[in-house]
C-alpha cells in the first residue's frame, strides 16, 4: 500500500509523520516500514536518494543538521516545524537524529503524540537529541535496555 493512502476497515487511518536522517536513523525507520503503512504515514529525511531508492513518492525532504551547527539547524528547525504545521499528524515517529527531534518538538505544540527511539548505534548513552527527546517524546526509547531507566528512556525491544 501507498504511503499516505492507507484505510483501514472503512476508516481513515491516523496521519503518522515518521522523521529519519540518513543513514542507521533511515535503515532502521525502514524496518518499521510495513507496521507504518498501515497509517496514513508521510516519511521525512535528509536525503531525496533515500525516498527514491525506497520507492517512496511522497516524502518530504528536511535540511541535514546536527545540534552543534547553529545555522543548518535553525533552517532545519524552520523547515521542521512548517511541515508539522502543514500536515497536522496525530503521531510523528523518529528514529533520530536532530530533524526528528525538531518535527517532535513542533508535534508536541500541535498536541501530537511524539515517539523517540534512538538509534540502536547509540551502546553506550543516549544521543544528544536522544537526550534532548526527554522532554518533547510521549514515548521515550532506546533500543539497549542496559541505557533504559525507570523514569525512561525506556526498553521495549530493538528494532533490529
Amino acid at each position: 500500500m501507498a504511503s499516505g493512502a492507507a484505510q483501514d476497515a472503512g476508516r481513515t487511518a491516523i496521519r503518522v509523520l515518521a522523521v529519519a536522517s540518513q543513514g542507521g536513523h533511515w535503515e532502521q525507520m525502514m524496518l518499521l516500514r510495513s507496521m507504518l503503512e498501515t497509517h496514513a504515514t508521510r516519511f521525512a529525511t535528509t536525503e531525496a536518494d533515500l525516498l527514491a531508492k525506497a520507492g517512496i513518492t511522497d516524502g518530504i525532504i528536511l535540511p541535514d543538521c546536527n545540534l552543534d551547527a547553529p545555522w543548518p539547524s535553525l533552517k532545519c528547525l524552520i523547515r521542521s516545524f512548517v511541515t508539522v504545521f502543514r500536515l497536522r499528524p496525530k503521531v510523528i515517529i523518529s528514529t533520530g537524529a536532530a530533524p526528528g527531534f525538531f518535527c517532535l518538538l513542533a508535534g508536541r505544540l500541535i498536541g501530537a503524540r511524539t515517539v523517540w527511539i534512538d538509534s540502536v548505534a547509540n551502546v553506550e548513552k543516549l544521543s544528544k537529541s536522544g537526550t534532548l527527546a526527554k522532554w518533547v517524546a510521549s514515548e521515550w526509547l532506546t533500543q539497549w535496555s542496559h541505557v533504559a531507566k525507570p523514569d525512561g528512556p525506556h526498553h521495549v525491544g530493538g528494532v533490529l
